[in-house]
């Protein structure tokens, strides 16, 4: 199933196999893997929990 991560990335998350909310220099970002490497990372957000809120959003639909 593919998700629209912003106006230019949609993600096949059938092909995720984790996902990882980290701390990084600019800020919060989902980051986001198939197996070993990183496909594609989220905005930056201001906390932990505006991310991990964003990415329940973002897979209500797949559940």
């Amino acid at each position: 199933m593919f998700v629209r991560l912003n106006e230019r990335v949609y993600l096949n998350m059938a092909k995720i196999t984790r996902t990882k909310i980290d701390h990084v220099e600019d800020g919060i970002r989902v980051r986001f893997y198939e197996g070993q490497d990183q496909v594609a990372k989220s905005r930056r957000f201001d906390s932990v929990e505006e991310a991990a809120k964003w990415f329940e959003e973002l897979i209500k639909d797949i559940k």
